[in-house]
């Protein structure tokens, strides 16, 4: 009875396929300019379209704002310096901020800046930023990026349509105290690739499986008709997909459960990111509560009343998930502790072994769900080896999610392809910086070449 209600959250090789056949569809309709409007993964050019070479030199700042705190990091490039990280501090975002205007966001921002070049020592100097703003966005230039829609409980009032890189440097400048140029703003994907084809050349796909979920890949230029206004030599560009947003015109009605239903009802953001809220850890222990609730109430798990605890909305994190998975097969330790703190009483291992059940059924689905997505980037990169960079608390701290990731990305790509899959080295922080820094060195090779010009002509 547990099995056949819980049989919705298993997914068929024959729905997995069907899924990436779904997304490519919609990734070549994100592509183009007349079906880019109705495609739910949008496809935005980052306007980043060259790698690091390691000839980049000098101090570079990185912002990384995502979630319920942002970071700013500062790195040194260069031969006395190779990539040395200097320092890095981590502030908070309190509620207040996240749901209050675009200007106390933006200012509250400026002012922990000024903040950590003053601690620094650096705030005389004029410093390249790389801001890594993980927030659907439409990008027109590198240094230039309108908020698509607020994600992740942020409300911020004012922001939507608006470039979030004018308004934080604009902020920045109203403080006069500061001397802080923006080169780049960038999503965490981004950041994420970057990040790691410092050293893997054939990194060619950025993944972020963390609070959210969204990926980047290198596409061919001759392939993306949204990217304009560009001058630049390079032939290809990184594409930004915001592919969380898969499966918000219906296409993934077919494998959604009702307990995905009732979550989605409930969240601020109802009836978007769809995909994402299958994949990411804003909403996996959710789902995994639901379904426990609902077995309680069918008396097939729980048989006290003592179930009425999990009643409560985001009571099961999904950290959670990670930490009765990670044990053995038969060791409900943990999984026993983790009960007793939720406010369970008098369980017996069966309803241990049946919590375990449903967590591997939720993280399982997801790990395929994400395996669709990379192994449709891969065939569609079509390229003989393909590195894959990821990052993300869920892939982070999951005990099998590498596995089952990389087990079904075999059976969905292409003969003859390979791949791998590495964990990012702070590419939201390190990979900003990355980003500034290129930006930096373009800037400098285009002014060194200018100069030329005159000397010659």
């Amino acid at each position: 009875m547990m099995e056949k209600k819980c049989a919705k959250l298993i997914l068929t090789n024959k729905n997995i396929k069907r899924v990436s056949g779904i997304m490519l569809e919609e990734i070549e309709m994100g592509l183009r300019q007349k079906s880019n409007k109705n495609a739910d993964i949008k496809c935005y050019p980052t306007y980043v379209r060259n790698l690091p070479n390691g000839k980049e030199k000098g101090k570079f700042l990185a912002l990384d704002l995502g979630g319920t705190n942002f970071r700013v990091l500062l790195i040194q490039l260069g031969e006395t310096a190779p990539e040395k990280e200097f320092v890095s501090r981590e502030f908070p975002l309190p509620d207040l901020i996240r749901t209050s205007s675009g200007e106390a966001l933006f200012d509250h921002i400026a002012e922990c800046l000024a903040l950590f070049v003053k601690e620094f020592k650096v705030d005389k100097e004029i410093i390249p930023l790389g801001f890594t703003f993980s927030f659907p966005c439409r990008q027109e230039g590198l240094t230039k990026a309108k908020l698509v829609q607020w994600t992740k409980g942020f409300t911020c009032s004012e922001v939507e349509g608006r470039d979030v890189a004018e308004l934080l440097q604009n902020a920045i400048h109203k403080r006069k105290d500061v001397h802080i140029k923006i080169m780049a703003v960038l999503n965490d994907t981004t950041g994420t690739l970057m990040s790691s084809a410092y050293k893997q050349p054939n990194c060619k796909i950025g993944l972020i499986i963390g609070t959210g979920t969204n990926a980047c890949y290198v596409e061919k230029i001759e392939n993306m008709e949204l990217l304009d206004g560009d001058s630049d030599d390079s032939n290809q560009c990184i594409v930004n997909t915001e592919w969380g947003a898969f499966g918000d015109n219906g296409s993934l009605d077919f494998i959604r459960t009702d307990f995905d239903r009732a979550l989605d009802s409930v969240t601020s953001n109802r009836g978007k990111q769809l995909y994402e809220k299958m994949i990411s850890g804003k909403y996996l222990g959710e789902i995994v509560r639901r379904v426990l609730v609902s077995l309680a109430k069918d008396g097939l798990i729980f048989k006290d009343s003592s179930y009425k605890c999990l009643l409560e909305a985001d009571k099961f994190k999904t950290k959670l998930i990670s930490e009765i998975e990670k044990k053995p097969e038969n060791d409900f330790t943990d999984c026993e502790c983790i009960l007793e703190e939720l406010g369970l009483t008098d369980f017996t291992h069966e309803d241990c072994a049946k919590v375990r059940y449903v967590c591997q059924l939720v993280s399982r689905r997801a790990a395929f769900m994400a395996a669709a997505g990379v192994a449709t980037l891969i065939n569609k990169i079509n390229e003989k080896h393909v590195v894959v960079a990821v990052d993300g608390t869920v892939y982070r701290l999951h005990p099998h999610f590498r596995h089952l990731m990389e087990q079904k990305i075999k059976q969905l790509i292409r003969p003859g392809l390979s791949f791998e899959l590495i964990l990012s080295e702070d590419g939201s922080g390190r990979g900003a910086a990355l980003v500034a820094a290129v930006a930096d060195r373009m800037k400098r090779e285009e002014i060194y070449r200018n100069l030329l010009k005159k000397v010659f002509l």
